[in-house]
């Protein structure tokens, strides 16, 4: 009990600035006084120490009221109302039940009602009021970072700003001390210092890079400056120190010697001057050069700095037999670097090169060429290309083409460029050769290994030779009964050959009885135009007018171009409302009609040929044929039947032509022998058979005709025929009783019907 009054006691005295009516105490006034509408707070605050751990609840305020009802009880509303804050009901004693924290809550929003415990009705209404903690240091600064990464250049100023730390208290900062910071190094306090605010500062002006590039700080964070009982923390700070250009190049030898082959390509590398710089990459700045300018004519130095090197480089080619070796002097400094107190400084060395003799090949008088020539020129000349050998055999050459985009070029072993045929500036403006110079040996060979290339650029210079044409395939419509004058279309033209500003396209009908007209807008452009009018859909729904189009050039150039105008209905506002849609024109120069009428030309004649040759040889062929021949293919089947006795569809007109075709007539024809034995006539008369075999007799006794007796013609089959019928169709049956298998014994001449007929003897043993 004693330990409840004491921390009573010392929360009160707190705050005795803030007694009204007792410390605090929350007063309600008010009563039973029915004139009394109105009552008001004479303090609404509380306030509690956070942190206090107690063996049980504590006091931390009172309520009051004015009114004088023996069974006025209080009653505690909000927020943690009844847990971790109560109120005796009686007393008003408003007491803490548990450990508070500012940090996660320093204010807790109250109400305190009156009410009558025996009528249990409200005597006042409820009031509310706060209960604030109050701020202890219990929370210690600490940093926003566990680690502050930072860099300053070396041998910066003293008092340099290098970085800025920064650490937080969570306690209450209006509370004196419980959230002032003060920092300090306690670690690299030789070079570097921090104020109050925490910015680091150098305290130095001899940072070295090359000597030592990383610091590592300690640095602490206190609260409660001055004060008794401060908490601090601590937190890493990591500098490092950066390059600059403050150190010179030195050449890590006193001479270079380097071996150069002679063939050695210009802008090569001949060899490598080391150096020393012991800066970083980006702060070297070591520039090379030669003592007294000598040789700089022949070589050149680059400065690499990442790897300390210069690099010599070839200016002019290098001749072994004119100059065999090259000595001279190089210098290298650091014109940069401008540090008070560090002199300037140069290195130097000596370079020795000696040239290598190399077996070089033909070197070409230029690294490449160009000309001009005019297209459709054939067997021109066209340039020449020239090469020697640098050695002193001076042996001769010889050149050929590598590579071309044309086989209509061809170099001449003398190295003269010559088109053998004409060149068409409109598929290939340009022409691009590699061309490649041989050394030869005494016999005139090439020598392997010994060619040089150059490219060759051939410029084909325009002529005019292509006729201008429509610029796209029109599609034009125009009202019938337009009126005259009305535009219809604008058109333009193109040209494959090379068009410069003066050229000019000029438009005009190639007929003149035409309803229309063109009109030339002098801007290589002209308006197709309704001359006379009165055009009708039911006259023609489509005029086809021919323009010849020139260039103007020297020859000019001329083509006939067919531009097709549709007749369409039109509404009273001229819009278009029906309009059938014709096939498209494209322009025809006078060189292509000419070439497609010489085509159809050569068509006919060819086909007119085919004709009168096919006519030739069939009649060469019928009266030309042997009796074999004929003998062979005249083998007619005009109808088949299935043995019915009907013969009203046979057509004797193969027999009647026979007697036809006869050159000589019968009767005055001598007799001659009989080729073949005579055949009784049967004596039914009528009969289709009788006429047969009277055809059949007449053939066989007539000597001059040819032997028509190969003629078969089954017209007449049926049950009475003694072969009855011969059609094939039934042939398959497998009623049949013929043995076909006899044909496997008749040859390889009818292998291929014993296949198909015959008994293969597989089949015996399939079942």
């Amino acid at each position: 009990m004693g330990t409840w009054i004491l921390l009573l006691l010392l929360n009160l005295a707190l705050y005795d600035t803030a007694v009204v009516s007792g410390e605090n105490q929350v007063l309600l006034s008010g009563g039973s006084h029915p004139k009394r509408s109105k009552r008001a707070w004479l303090w609404n605050q509380m306030h509690v120490r956070e942190g206090i751990i107690a063996d049980e609840p504590y006091l931390i305020g009172k309520l009051k009221t004015n009114t004088s009802n023996p069974y006025a009880r209080f009653i505690l509303m909000g927020e943690y109302a009844n847990t971790l804050f109560t109120v005796n009901s009686v007393t008003g004693d408003v007491f803490v039940t548990g450990e508070l924290d500012r940090e996660k809550k320093d204010k807790y929003e109250m109400k305190a009602l009156l009410i009558d415990g025996r009528a249990n009705v409200t005597l006042e209404e409820a009031s509310a009021f706060v209960i604030t903690v109050i701020d202890a240091n219990d929370n210690a600064p600490v940093f926003v970072h566990k680690v502050f990464n930072a860099s300053v250049p070396e041998m910066s100023a003293m008092r340099t700003s290098v970085t800025e730390v920064k650490a937080v208290d969570a306690d209450d900062p209006t509370v004196r001390g419980h959230a002032q910071i003060e920092y300090q190094i306690i670690k690299g306090q030789e070079n570097f210092y921090i104020n109050d605010k925490g910015v680091i500062f150098t305290s130095v002006s001899n940072l070295d890079r090359e000597k030592q590039s990383t610091y590592h700080l300690i640095v602490a964070a206190k609260d409660s400056p001055g004060l008794m009982g401060g908490l601090s923390g601590t937190a890493s700070v990591i500098i490092t120190v950066t390059d600059i250009n403050d150190n010179y190049p030195i050449f890590k030898e006193k001479l270079f010697t380097f071996n150069v082959p002679e063939n050695t390509r210009l802008s090569g590398e001949v060899g490598k001057l080391q150096v020393e710089d012991i800066d970083e990459p980006q702060n070297r700045k070591t520039k090379f050069s030669f003592v007294g300018g000598r040789f700089e004519d022949t070589f050149s130095i680059a400065s690499n700095a990442i790897t300390n090197q210069g690099i010599l480089g070839l200016k002019k080619p290098l001749d072994f037999e004119n100059i065999q070796q090259y000595r001279f002097n190089v210098e290298a400094t650091d014109p940069t670097i401008n540090i008070h107190g560090v002199p300037k400084m140069k290195s130097s060395t000596e370079v020795i090169i000696n040239v290598l003799d190399v077996d070089e090949p033909p070197v070409f008088s230029k690294p490449y060429y160009h000309f001009e020539v005019k297209e459709n020129l054939p067997n021109t000349v066209i340039g020449f290309v020239s090469a020697k050998d640098p050695d002193a055999a001076n042996r001769n050459i010889r050149y050929l083409i590598r590579k071309s985009d044309t086989d209509h070029i061809t170099v001449l072993p003398s190295g003269s460029i010559v088109s053998r045929k004409p060149l068409d500036r409109e598929a290939s403006a340009w022409q691009n050769l590699t061309i490649a110079a041989q050394e030869l040996d005494s016999k005139n060979n090439p020598i392997e290994g010994k060619e040089s290339l150059t490219r060759v650029y051939v410029k084909v210079l325009d002529e005019n030779d292509n006729a201008p044409e429509f610029a796209e395939p029109y599609e034009a419509r125009v009202c019938e009964n337009a009126a005259p004058g009305t535009v219809i279309i604008n058109i333009s033209a193109i040209d494959p050959d090379e068009t410069t500003p003066g050229t000019r396209f000029s438009y005009i009908l190639a007929s003149k009885d035409s309803n229309f007209t063109v009109q030339d807008n002098h801007d290589n452009t002209a308006k197709v135009i309704v001359k006379y009018g009165g055009l009708s859909r039911e006259e023609a729904k489509f005029h086809h007018i021919f323009i010849n189009i020139s260039d103007g050039g020297n020859p000019a150039q001329t083509s006939i171009n067919t531009l097709t105008i549709g007749v369409c209905t039109c509404d009273e506002n001229g819009e278009f409302t029906f309009c059938e849609v014709a096939a498209k024109q494209v322009g025809v120069s006078v060189k292509a009609l000419v070439a497609i009428f010489v085509c159809i030309l050569t068509i006919l004649v060819i086909t007119l040929l085919l004709i009168l040759r096919q006519r030739y040889r069939k009649d060469v062929n019928i009266l030309g044929k042997n009796v074999a021949e004929i003998h062979e293919q005249l083998v007619t089947y005009d109808e088949e039947g299935g043995g019915e006795m009907d013969t009203t569809s046979y057509d004797v007109s193969v027999l009647n032509s026979v007697r036809r075709n006869v050159m000589t007539p019968r009767m005055e024809m001598a007799p001659g022998p009989c080729l073949y034995a005579k055949v009784k006539k049967p004596a039914r008369n009528g009969d289709m058979g009788v006429m047969i075999e009277v055809k059949k007799d007449e053939a066989d006794n007539d000597g001059d005709m040819l032997p028509y007796d190969t003629l078969h013609i089954f017209g007449y089959e049926g049950s009475e025929s003694i072969v009855e019928s011969l059609s094939s169709l039934e042939s398959g049956s497998s009623d049949s009783d013929i043995d076909y298998d006899v044909l496997n014994d008749w040859g390889p001449r009818f292998k291929m019907l014993a296949d198909l007929y015959g008994l293969d003897h597989n089949d015996l043993f399939e079942y």
